[in-house]
């Protein structure tokens, strides 16, 4: 097999910042409309609590092993998808 050459300025730690603004900056949409329109027909309140309990667990996990990435991610994530769940709760 041969190896994979990479450039030397690159990083991992590049990739996993690119996926945490990706994917914190998709609850963004959501969370907008859910407060504009106040209807959260269409959200699925499991779904959210889910979520919302994993994003948690995961910014624990940023915490206990101090990655600064994770927890930023992570802590803007849980406010997001928190606040789709709030309104899910509060606009039913």
């Amino acid at each position: 097999m041969t190896e994979l050459s990479l450039p030397l300025s690159f990083s991992p730690t590049w990739i996993g910042i690119a996926a945490a603004v990706l994917t914190t900056a998709a609850y963004a949409p959501q969370a907008f409309k859910v407060w504009q329109t106040r209807s959260t027909r269409d959200v699925s309140l499991a779904m959210f609590l889910l979520m919302v309990s994993g994003i948690m667990l995961w910014l624990i996990y940023g915490i206990l092993i101090g990655d600064l990435p994770l927890i930023v991610a992570n802590a803007v994530t849980l406010v997001l998808a928190a606040s789709i769940l709030i309104a899910k709760i509060r606009f039913r």
